[in-house]
């Protein structure tokens, strides 16, 4: 398993009038999930107008995480076991035997870089060459030591110092130049995660952002035109994808999560870790009632069975998960305050990942975010059963819608040189690659 040039593995464009199979692998701190869906060529819609392909699930698989830690390998083995097991129960309810999947990515420390490239035409007009040289330059540009490249997004062109342009074939210039959104995470993350799966006798297609998968599946296409952060608030990661002009602008995360709410519960109420877990879901909230303090919880023993349980108000436990929230909160709130979202003053927040669920989140959040805030689900997945239709299933069900927005993405291929000659070659490419992403 090798990362050429430190990108990770990329599929082709979906062919618009064909029909596809793609098997989704979401791994997270708390879960591991694996879907299987049939992607059929549909007429355009009026909702989900980006979607060219209706999605149907075909088999589903998950199961309890075991050996990941802050979205990270951390027992090579025990994740091993794990995916074996859920790719297993996915192919069968499948009939089909899997090759490849579509990952999802939310450990190495996300992050984003814009940058700009470009190159000297000399006042003549700019052609599929030029597009072709100036992505390259782009590209060139996007490769950082230590870090591996996920997704590499043109956002617009330019002609001299002019505003972004979407097709500048044919217009004159003396400088054409490129904007270009880079995603990025650590290389050792992705080329864990890379070996866990490959030792199940599976290739990676292509490796996804998780908040940009959550986004996909979540936004609706007014959202995702005017702007909107995705925040995927999972077990062991808090990650968070910008949108704007229906594009992907920008992403980052922290090692912060549900699991530290749990855990928080756990030493705060002296309760088992599971018990926790149990807790949380069945009480837990940010938001203070006043009869909290004559609700009582039943808190089961740490030790022996034969202790007895202790009762606690309600209050306690909303003191213990409202400060950990909060901090979350704050974090999302400080690393959005330096993105693109702050330029967006009509902008909204959508809230994904199994910690987004927990009651009164989306009013707290739009008290500290001064956003509008709204809990997302899946959009248009058909066949999606029962417990896979909440928000902790955005990421593996926006794995699947992902082969659709392939094409907007570039990345320079190995051997270009050798490619950019003829009718067939690489120039002709970049020119269908223009057609249709802009």
């Amino acid at each position: 398993m090798t990362l050429h040039f430190g990108l990770t593995p990329k599929m082709r464009p979906l062919a618009p009038r064909r029909t596809a199979h793609i098997a989704a692998l979401d791994i997270g701190t708390s879960k591991i999930a694996c879907l299987i869906a049939r992607l059929r060529p549909q007429a355009p819609q009026d909702t989900l107008r980006r979607r060219s392909h209706a999605i149907e699930i075909l088999g589903f698989g998950h199961v309890l995480s075991r050996g990941m830690k802050a979205g990270a390998v951390s027992d090579l083995a025990a994740v091993e076991q794990t995916l074996r097991h859920v790719v297993d129960v996915a192919e069968r309810g499948a009939g089909l035997q899997l090759e490849s999947v579509v990952v999802s990515i939310s450990a190495g420390r996300p992050a984003s870089e814009h940058i700009a490239a470009s190159i000297d035409v000399s006042g003549s007009a700019v052609t599929d060459g030029d597009v072709a040289r100036v992505l390259a330059a782009g590209s060139r540009h996007s490769a950082r030591d230590g870090r591996a490249l996920l997704h590499s997004l043109p956002i617009g062109f330019r002609l001299d110092d002019g505003p972004h342009i979407r097709d500048p074939r044919g217009m004159l210039a003396r400088q054409f130049g490129i904007d270009m959104h880079v995603a990025t995470a650590e290389i050792s993350a992705v080329r864990n995660l890379m070996l866990a799966i490959e030792r199940c006798h599976l290739s990676v297609e292509a490796m996804v952002s998780s908040p940009y998968a959550a986004g996909l599946s979540s936004l609706a296409d007014d959202e995702a035109d005017l702007g909107a952060a995705v925040i995927d608030i999972g077990a062991g990661t808090t990650t968070m994808a910008v949108f704007s002009g229906g594009r992907f602008l920008h992403h980052d995360g922290f090692a912060l999560g549900g699991r530290h709410v749990t855990m928080d519960i756990a030493r705060g109420l002296n309760t088992r870790i599971a018990d926790a877990e149990r807790i949380k879901t069945l009480y837990g909230t940010v938001l203070a009632g006043g009869s909290d303090e004559r609700d009582m919880i039943t808190i089961p023993s740490v030790g022996d069975d034969r202790e007895p349980p202790q009762f606690v108000p309600r209050a306690s436990l909303v003191q213990i998960v409202k400060p950990r929230v909060e901090e979350i909160l704050e974090m999302v709130r400080d690393r959005l305050a330096a993105s693109p979202f702050a330029s967006e003053p009509r902008g909204r927040v959508v809230l994904t990942g199994g910690a987004s669920q927990l009651t009164g989140l989306a009013d707290l959040a739009a008290r500290m975010l001064k956003r509008p805030v709204r809990v997302a689900r899946p959009l248009g997945i058909g066949g999606l059963p029962e417990e896979a239709k909440g928000p902790a299933f955005a990421v593996s069900t926006g794995l699947l819608v992902y082969p659709q927005a392939v094409h907007l993405e570039h990345f320079e291929p190995r051997r270009a040189r050798q490619l950019m000659t003829g009718t067939g070659g690489y120039f002709s490419k970049v020119g269908q690659w223009l057609r249709e992403s802009f």
